[in-house]
């Protein structure tokens, strides 16, 4: 583990005082034994570099809502490959000489989220919303063994950097105008719209056969999610999102490397959730 001095961290975003990343990330770092403080800071793009610049030798890392996701790629000093491959770092750590290492953990949390609900395999993930969020998503599901994504979007003409994203991965995205029907029968279908939004009906046949991932928490359970839990089908919340992208920031902040498990992970993960829990 590196310096222990440096222990400050912190979630960025405007606004950001509704955040529960604090919750979990002070319950994480209480079962890790690690006498660590994690706030919540009120920063938007414009105010985003000086508020890194002004972090002194105290300072660990720093956990980043869109759109700062995208707004730090400039001032990063190193970032792991899935940076590049999404376009946005969910995750700051400082190096010992100061310097900025960009990572992404949401990739690893949509992932997680999946196994944890015991899907191993998809093959077509239908997906609503084309914002940035859907990167994360097409870029787990491709993990998970997917090769086709269809995108319902509002503005089609914007997700053209989705279909070059599958492109370079190796899945074949296609985007359709919003409210109308995919086509085929999905392993999953992901909502990466706001909570409350009113999003496209599913037939019973596909709400009892396939997953439903609702990335937004609140309210919960959305009118989507309910739909999906009456005709039997699976449903993931956007807290285990919340929860798995932040095992990988916390992984990467107690030892520079998301892929390597904590001491005692499955207890960590507990108290994480029982901070939600409490909320």
């Amino acid at each position: 583990m590196s310096n222990p001095d440096r222990s400050r961290l912190a979630v960025l975003g405007s606004p950001i005082s509704h955040s529960l990343s604090p919750a979990i990330h002070r319950a994480a770092y209480d079962a890790l034994g690690l006498d660590w403080t994690y706030e919540s800071a009120d920063v938007t793009g414009e105010t985003l570099a000086a508020f890194v610049a002004a972090r002194d030798s105290t300072w660990r890392g720093l956990s980043l809502t869109m759109p700062l996701k995208r707004d730090i790629l400039g001032l990063l000093d190193s970032r792991d490959d899935l940076v590049d491959v999404v376009g946005a770092a969910n995750t700051v750590l400082f190096g010992e000489a100061g310097e900025l290492r960009g990572f992404n953990t949401d990739v690893y949390g949509v992932e997680r989220s999946f196994r944890d609900a015991g899907i191993e395999r998809l093959r077509l993930v239908h997906i609503l919303g084309a914002g940035a969020t859907a990167a994360s998503v097409i870029t787990g599901a491709q993990r998970l063994g997917a090769r086709q994504v269809q995108v319902s979007a509002r503005t089609p003409a914007k997700a053209g950097a989705l279909v070059e994203l599958g492109h370079s991965i190796g899945v074949e995205v296609s985007i359709t105008p919003w409210g109308e029907t995919l086509s085929g029968h999905p392993d999953a279908v992901v909502s990466t719209v706001p909570g409350g939004e009113s999003v496209p009906a599913f037939s019973h046949e596909i709400r009892s056969a396939s997953a439903l991932f609702d990335v937004a928490y609140d309210p919960w359970p959305s009118n989507l999610a309910t739909s999906w839990a009456e005709a039997g089908g699976t449903v993931i919340s956007g807290l285990d999102l919340l929860v798995n992208q932040a095992v990988g920031q916390i992984r990467i902040f107690v030892g520079g490397d998301q892929t390597v498990a904590l001491v005692n992970e499955p207890a960590v993960v507990a108290a994480m959730r029982a901070a939600l829990d409490r909320r």
